[in-house]
């Protein structure tokens, strides 16, 4: 039995797949299948049920799994205590953002933290907060940039930033004379929405107390995955959107013109790194952290 052995058979759970596994371990699936056999031979069990599609572990395969996960997890942090010691901040860092940050943070961000910390490996994938969590879970990322997601009991959350929402709205639209506005002042057949499955939209539907069903015009209907599309949307077509604020700092100053402040007390999301209880990588997560921190909006700004 050996790390390697452990770390195949964790890859078929996380796949249910011998192909897809073996290329995630960078193997050929019939050296990866060969591997798996040694080690069902030498335990004197089956770990996975081969006959089922897609592959799931038999009853005792599951608990050689969730052991695989411990040792693997605690064979890592030798690594991690030892550059803890030698005060390495090295190795590789996979991060998950949600796409109503990751426009606005990860130009400023990235350059600088390489130029500090050239020996992380930064791999950034931008995907929603649902998938993150997922990944997280299976152990496929180490931190996700999310807004808060603080129920699931599995992640902890390290607090990173607060931002203020504020509405971009038409001069078509009564808003464009206010100077403040509140959420019961946006009309929901003027508002443009991220698609389904975005938190920020959750967000919007909860801010103007909006049900799922909600009506957004009668003729035509539009939901995108990109908040400048949805502001290119307003210019054109007229009506209301939301931004946060990371997203209002990129405007020009003939953009913010149609930005429009919420009365008091402001809606806010907070933004957090979240990160699997059991995950090793402290020190390069600790400067991620300080990375970002080093640009977005102060607490008191």
């Amino acid at each position: 039995m050996n790390i390697q052995q452990l770390e195949y058979i964790v890859a078929v759970d996380n796949h249910r797949h011998f192909v897809q596994a073996a290329e995630h371990c960078n193997v050929t699936q019939p050296t990866l299948s060969m591997m798996i056999r040694k080690l069902e031979e030498e335990l004197g069990i089956k770990i996975f049920d081969r006959t089922k599609q897609p592959i799931v572990p038999t009853g005792i395969g599951r608990q050689i799994i969730d052991q695989a996960k411990t040792i693997l997890r605690e064979s890592g942090r030798l690594n991690e205590i030892a550059r803890h010691f030698n005060g390495d901040l090295s190795g590789e860092l996979r991060i998950g953002i949600i796409p109503t940050i990751a426009p606005y943070l990860l130009p400023h961000f990235v350059q600088p933290f390489i130029r500090n910390y050239p020996d992380i490996r930064l791999h950034v994938s931008e995907m929603i907060t649902e998938r993150i969590i997922s990944e997280l879970k299976l152990g496929n990322l180490d931190a996700g940039i999310v807004a808060s997601v603080s129920e699931d009991n599995a992640l902890q959350e390290i607090p990173l930033y607060k931002e203020r929402f504020y509405a971009y709205v038409s001069k078509d639209t009564g808003l464009f004379n206010k100077q403040y506005i509140l959420p019961t002042d946006i009309e929901p057949n003027e508002l443009w929405l991220l698609e389904e499955g975005h938190c920020f939209r959750t967000q919007i539907q909860k801010l103007c107390e909006l049900s799922r069903n909600s009506e957004f015009g009668s003729s035509f209907q539009y939901r995108s995955g990109s908040i400048e599309t949805l502001m290119r949307m307003v210019d054109k077509n007229g009506g209301i959107t939301i931004l946060p604020e990371l997203a209002v700092m990129e405007l020009s100053e003939d953009r913010k013109t149609f930005i429009r402040s919420f009365r008091f007390p402001e809606p806010t999301r907070e933004i957090c790194l979240a990160v699997n209880r059991e995950q090793i990588k402290t020190r390069l997560i600790d400067a991620l952290k300080t990375g970002i921190l080093e640009f977005v909006p102060k607490a008191d700004s």
